[in-house]
């Protein structure tokens, strides 16, 4: 990716829900989560935030081509308390993503341990030696045009896990600026968004789910 050229959208960040611990989020595709290195890239999600919400932590990140649903902080108490839900798989993560080809089963888990392809940071692989554990479950939505709709269930958390794991079934997720080829690579933009996020609120444990809706 030596020719990219980081050129996120203009527009104001998307609130979903705020209150005194929280603050959620519909990320754009094309924008970072966090800064990346060096001055061009500091136009960020959580740098638009604290425009609004000088005091606002990280807790999770989408990649830069990711759309959709993500939770900040506004307390050290909310970010470890969030921090934890994630670490402990207590978040329920949906996704929806397009990919290549008709996906003809209507459900099904990918198992599948990932890890780096370090010749070709940041890509990562299907590793069975030193891979960690990573499973998605999906369900097939629609076909449309040759190309099937997928709501993704991801159980664990790895880098370009639902990417990773769409291409290592022979469907990669259109766009994909990293893993995709051909026609499927041929879309303006990632087909893989952030849908619905479920976790407990920091203040008192109840349920909280939000969702953004899909931009394709």
């Amino acid at each position: 990716m030596t020719d990219f050229i980081y050129a996120p959208p203009d527009a104001a960040p998307v609130i979903l829900h705020e209150d005194h611990e929280l603050v959620l989020v519909d990320k754009p595709a094309g924008l970072l989560s966090v800064p990346g290195k060096g001055a061009h890239l500091a136009d960020c999600m959580i740098a638009r935030l604290r425009v609004g919400f000088p005091e606002i932590l990280l807790v999770h990140r989408l990649d830069l081509d990711t759309s959709g649903v993500m939770v900040f902080a506004r307390t050290p108490h909310a970010q470890r308390h969030l921090g934890l839900q994630f670490e402990k798989r207590q978040t329920s993560k949906t996704y929806i993503a397009r990919v290549a080809g008709q996906v003809e089963q209507r459900s099904g888990r990918i198992d599948l341990p990932l890890g780096v392809d370090w010749p070709n940071r940041p890509r990562q692989m299907v590793c069975h030696e030193t891979g960690r554990p990573a499973q998605t479950d999906w369900a097939l939505i629609r076909h449309e045009a040759g190309t099937s709709r997928l709501r993704l269930m991801p159980k664990t958390g790895r880098s370009h896990q639902l990417r990773v794991h769409m291409l290592a079934i022979g469907h990669p997720i259109l766009g994909d600026p990293l893993y995709a080829s051909g026609a499927a690579l041929a879309y303006p933009r990632m087909m893989l968004h952030a849908k619905q996020l479920r976790l407990r609120h920091p203040d008192g444990g109840r349920g909280l789910t939000i969702s953004a809706e899909v931009p394709f």
